[in-house]
């Protein structure tokens, strides 16, 4: 089912509503397994990079549309040697694509244009540090029940970096 990229729980990171109309995202994964094939994960990191961070859409959303695609006869799949799924775009895709062709521009124009609007891909050290925080809540999360207390501690910590993270958002740069 293509619920044209409104993901949910943690991969619903753009304000604002969801980055893609209904079909758009379809059309996206389309143009870029045109491009050249590419596995689901490829396709993920893509299009979180082309919308310069700002949605990162889940594996709950890309593989059911490329399994719609698949079934409509416009993308075909083949394991390659690490035994992960290839999609590459048929002839019906090709024509789809064009017969769509100023939808696709569009989208590409649209979505080109939000992931350059912030000035480049983030930072290293800010990476590095989202990627930290990540892997702690990983482990904390994987090592069992938490405590009560453990549990209004990493809330409150989250809370505040969020709020931190908001204040930095609304300042002006000294220097």
């Amino acid at each position: 089912m293509d619920d044209g990229g409104h993901g949910r729980g943690r991969h619903a990171h753009r304000r604002g509503g969801r980055p893609f109309d209904n079909g758009e995202l379809r059309l996206v994964i389309l143009q870029l397994i045109a491009d050249a094939p590419r596995h689901g994960y490829e396709l993920m990191k893509e299009i979180e990079d082309r919308l310069g961070g700002t949605y990162s859409p889940s594996p709950g959303v890309i593989y059911p549309t490329l399994s719609l695609l698949e079934e409509l006869g416009h993308a075909t799949v083949e394991a390659s040697a690490a035994g992960k799924k290839l999609y590459t775009v048929t002839e019906e895709g090709r024509a789809f694509l064009a017969a769509n062709q100023a939808a696709v521009a569009a989208v590409f124009a649209r979505i080109g244009a939000r992931g350059g609007s912030r000035g480049g891909p983030p930072p290293d050290q800010l990476v590095r540090a989202m990627e930290n925080l990540k892997l702690a809540l990983r482990l904390k999360l994987s090592s069992g029940a938490l405590h009560p207390s453990q549990i209004d501690t990493i809330t409150a910590a989250l809370d505040q970096a969020a709020l931190t993270i908001e204040r930095a958002a609304h300042s002006t740069p000294q220097g």
